[in-house]
């Protein structure tokens, strides 16, 4: 059983976040003790994970990439999901919610969903993956609904050899919570919030959803200032500066 660190000052609450970068900021004061950490890498889940993931990384002066899971979505329904498939070909359903569809409806939905991941890797995949033996993996995301999309990382990053998996995210449902404890060795999550509806954009006071446009944007952005750093070793413009949350 993992371990959590949620914040008890921002529990239960609503629209804590500015938005995506503002809840990365947070999580890097709540992570602060991976800073610069020697073995540790960020994996962010796109696409509402990348601006967090970015902000979290920088901050901590980690290098950050992606990690490709993606949601089984309802068909009348895409933005509830019953499960979570990744990269690696693992497939895990939500057996309650699976349960209201019918077989092929499943083995249909499943292979839309990793077609749609193998484009997300072309269009998003800027560098050979990085290999995780022996690493520290930070995950994170813009939030956890069910969990599932997250448990699907999780299993990923065991999968190509993680020695440990940390999972930060700005908020969470206790539910999912429950579910991912088991499979990690850390759970930070700032905004926790329990109750029967959960909707991770009601942690946010600006929410919207990023198109492949924009995450590809961001991503592009990264690797500029990547490579300027590598061309001038001395420079640690790379390397943010976390503040104490007023």
């Amino acid at each position: 059983m993992g371990r959590l660190i949620a914040d008890p000052s921002l529990a239960e609450r609503s629209f804590v976040f500015d938005d995506r970068e503002d809840a990365g900021r947070v999580l890097a004061v709540m992570l602060s003790g991976y800073r610069k950490a020697p073995d540790a890498v960020v994996l962010a889940i796109p696409a509402g994970g990348v601006p967090v993931g970015r902000v979290l990384a920088e901050a901590l002066g980690l290098p950050f990439e992606l990690i490709f899971v993606r949601k089984l979505h309802f068909p009348d329904n895409p933005e509830a999901g019953f499960g979570a498939v990744s990269e690696g070909g693992e497939v895990l359903l939500n057996p309650e919610l699976a349960a209201l569809l019918p077989p092929e409806t499943i083995r249909r939905v499943i292979a839309e969903e990793l077609g749609a991941l193998a484009e997300r890797v072309r269009r998003l995949r800027k560098r050979p993956p990085r290999d995780l033996r022996g690493k520290t993996v930070i995950l994170t995301d813009d939030g956890l609904a069910s969990g599932y999309t997250m448990r699907a990382a999780v299993r990923e990053a065991r999968r190509r050899g993680a020695r440990r998996v940390v999972v930060a995210v700005p908020t969470a449902s206790r539910a999912a919570v429950s579910r991912l404890l088991p499979e990690v060795d850390e759970l930070y999550v700032a905004n926790l919030r329990s109750g029967p509806a959960f909707a991770v954009a009601d942690a946010y006071r600006r929410w919207r959803d990023l198109d492949l446009d924009e995450v590809e944007a961001l991503l592009s952005a990264q690797e500029d200032a990547l490579d300027q750093q590598q061309g001038d070793p001395d420079d640690d413009q790379g390397v943010g500066q976390v503040e104490d949350r007023p």
